[in-house]
């Protein structure tokens, strides 16, 4: 219902801007203008999705291969005390935990909505265990606070817009989006646990919040004793290293464990294409609203006012351009997809609002499209305090996307 109001509200309000502009300027081209920025995001928006199928392929097929050679399923082992201490209320043992494993794989691996299937399966089980009752469990409250806070490892898709937008380093975002995602998931999983009573000193998440204590201010560190341009550099070839390794590291364990790893890959990869056909109708019916909305010059309006009132604060302003996208975000994965996508377009890949969007989305989820269609899934109608934490951790979260963008990308 949000999506519908949304996508109308596009062309009600740019057609009102477009008649207010051509009656108090005289420019009567103004609507020519918006119907040609139309359909020229139309023919974008599936250019944009031509670009992120291969990319969804490649990390579908590499995923397919890590789950068939046993890869999977033994950092499903090595994590599991993790997971046990996050959801104690799962029995020892349960498939549960290797369904939110798997759910969480794909988030960490920025497949966007490749993950919703496997999560959906995992509210499935949480439900079974709840008994189907129509009031959340505490495992599916965390479970839903740790997917709406959006944690990702490899922004696979960000980094496909961001190449298909002409970016000379679409995976420059790489480090941000991981500090950024680190600390408003340890916020969801703090928040929720604690509210659980979940004991949080215990060894297994004792070391998880020193991992993420020690990685934050390693980075902040050497931020402060390099130079800008060594700084970029390092983090730069840090994150290259990375996931060369990852694909590396999957495809070796294909190898070892004999599977076949051409033809297991081939496999994987057909699933990333249905994927990413299922993006391209939700992208372009935002892509064209949005381009409409700022050909006729609503969105300039909306920017301007959002800096004034900045300004009156005191604050810097040169992020508000990212702001639309970040008040989006929480409410419409297609919607702030669709707004990254034209701020990219608009002020550069590589500009700071194209940075500072790439991070937003690629670190925080669509909190309550996730809430809705995970509880609605399994006919949950209570869901107790998850909303207002999830919330909060998003507001961290967008807050940390502006701070260390800034810490990366400003001298």
């Amino acid at each position: 219902m949000f999506l519908d109001y949304l996508f109308v509200a596009f062309f009600v309000l740019a057609l009102m801007a477009g008649i207010v502009r051509s009656v108090l300027s005289g420019d009567l081209t103004i609507f020519n203008t918006m119907l040609q920025a139309a359909f020229g995001s139309a023919q974008t928006a599936f250019e944009i999705a031509l670009a992120l199928t291969g990319i969804l392929c490649f990390w579908m097929g590499l995923m397919q291969v890590a789950e068939k050679s046993g890869l999977m399923p033994r950092l499903a082992g090595w994590i599991s005390p993790l997971l046990r201490a996050l959801f104690p209320s799962i029995p020892e043992g349960d498939p549960a935990l290797g369904k939110i494993f798997m759910s969480i794989s794909a988030n960490l691996l920025g497949l966007d909505n490749a993950a919703t299937p496997l999560g959906l399966e995992s509210m499935k089980r949480l439900q079974e265990l709840n008994k189907g009752a129509s009031r959340a469990s505490d495992a599916m409250i965390m479970f839903l606070a740790i997917n709406a806070s959006g944690l990702t490892l490899i922004p696979t898709s960000i980094m496909a817009f961001r190449m298909q937008a002409g970016s000379s380093n679409p995976a420059d975002v790489f480090f941000p989006i991981l500090l950024v995602t680190l600390i408003s998931t340890t916020t969801a999983i703090i928040l929720v646990a604690t509210k659980q009573r979940i004991n949080l000193w215990q060894l297994p998440l004792l070391l998880f919040f020193s991992f993420i204590a020690l990685f934050i201010a390693l980075v902040v560190g050497l931020k402060q004793v390099l130079s800008p341009e060594l700084f970029s550099t390092y983090t730069t070839l840090a994150a290259s290293l990375i996931l060369l390794s990852t694909i590396t590291l999957f495809l070796v364990s294909g190898l070892r464990a004999k599977i076949g790893v051409f033809s297991t890959f081939v496999e994987g990869a057909k699933k990333g294409f249905p994927t990413a056909v299922k993006i391209v109708p939700y992208l372009v019916a935002m892509l064209v609203g949005i381009a409409v909305f700022r050909a006729s010059g609503a969105m300039d309006f909306l920017i301007e006012a959002l800096r004034y009132i900045v300004t009156l604060f005191g604050g810097d302003t040169n992020w508000i351009e990212a702001l639309p996208t970040m008040l989006m975000k929480p409410l419409s994965g297609s919607g702030s997809r669709a707004l990254m996508v034209d701020a990219m377009q608009t002020y550069g890949a590589d500009s700071f609002v194209g940075r500072i969007t790439s991070i937003v989305q690629g670190s925080t989820d669509t909190t309550l499209y996730i809430i809705a269609l995970y509880y609605g899934a399994v006919g949950i109608k209570r869901i107790r305090y998850t909303l207002g934490y999830s919330l909060i951790a998003d507001a961290v979260g967008l807050v940390a996307s502006v701070v260390i963008g800034y810490l990366f990308f400003v001298s």
